[in-house]
């Protein structure tokens, strides 16, 4: 937990214990999990923990550079602690998050253009998926 702490406060993010237990979930848990996910497994244990904190707290992670948003799915929003540039694929069957790993990708007519950040979606079948 220290490592997430200094982790947090080097970004300018005060470490409350609800911000460090929710960054520990995020960062241990890569399956791309939904604020409710994460209120879902975080709430029993932390009673006082509401809904409307993991959100802002999650804002507050993509705002300061901690954490992304994956959009791969147009009715909800996912959480990635990994902010190296890397790609999304998701299973259309079972529904499983995957990382993929990728080289900076060659994009053609925006020459002279700055590109701050990008995001990659796949969607498709899995290895398990696609062998049924």
């Amino acid at each position: 937990m220290e490592r997430y702490k200094e982790h947090l406060s080097d970004k300018g993010i005060r470490p409350s214990i609800q911000r460090l237990l929710i960054y520990n979930y995020l960062y241990n848990n890569h399956n791309h999990p939904t604020a409710d996910n994460i209120y879902s497994a975080l709430a029993p244990s932390m009673p006082t923990l509401s809904k409307t904190t993991v959100y802002n707290t999650l804002n507050l992670f993509v705002e300061k550079g901690v954490a992304n948003v994956v959009n791969i799915d147009e009715h909800e929003a996912r959480y990635d602690a990994d902010t190296s540039a890397h790609a999304h694929f998701k299973c259309k069957n079972c529904g499983a998050f995957f990382d993929v790993h990728i080289e900076k990708p060659v994009i053609k007519g925006l020459e002279g253009f700055r590109i701050d950040q990008h995001q990659l979606n796949l969607k498709g079948l899995c290895k398990v998926c696609n062998k049924h």
